[in-house]
C-alpha cells in the first residue's frame, strides 16, 4: 500500500489553492509520487488510480465514501463509476496541475479503499 508514506500523507489536510503557485515538478513531484506508487502520474498534470470491487454496490459505496472525504477536505477528484470498478483522477484545477493536496487526497482515498466499510 505504500507504507509510511501513505499514512504520513493521509494524516495531513488539503490546503486550498489560491492560484499563482507553480504545479509540482521534478524532485518535488518525484518525492510525493514515490509515496503513492500505485497512483500513476500522467503527463505531470494529474494522478490516476483504478480501484476494483466484486460488484456495483460495493463500488458505489466506495464512491460515496470518497465523496465524503473530498467534501471534508474541500478538494474534489474526478470519479468514474462502472460495474466493479472506480477510476479516480485528481489534480488542482486552479493551477491546472499537481499540488501536495492531490497526493494528500489520494492517500486518504487509499485509506478508504483499505478500510472496512461501516455496515448499515
Amino acid at each position: 500500500m505504500g507504507g509510511s508514506g501513505v499514512s504520513g500523507l493521509a494524516a495531513k489536510h488539503c490546503v486550498p489553492c489560491r492560484g499563482g503557485v507553480p504545479p509540482l515538478a521534478g524532485a518535488e513531484l518525484n518525492k510525493l509520487s514515490s509515496q503513492l506508487p500505485d497512483w500513476k502520474v500522467v503527463d505531470g498534470h494529474h494522478i490516476t488510480k483504478t480501484f476494483t470491487f466484486p460488484d456495483f454496490k460495493t463500488a458505489l459505496d466506495f464512491v460515496n465514501r470518497v465523496g465524503a472525504v473530498a467534501e471534508q477536505e474541500g478538494h474534489h477528484p474526478d470519479i468514474a463509476l462502472a460495474w466493479g470498478r472506480v477510476d479516480v483522477k485528481t489534480y488542482t484545477h486552479k493551477i491546472d496541475g499537481l499540488t501536495e493536496s492531490d497526493f494528500i487526497l489520494a492517500a486518504k482515498i487509499d485509506q478508504e479503499y483499505f478500510a472496512k466499510p461501516a455496515k448499515g
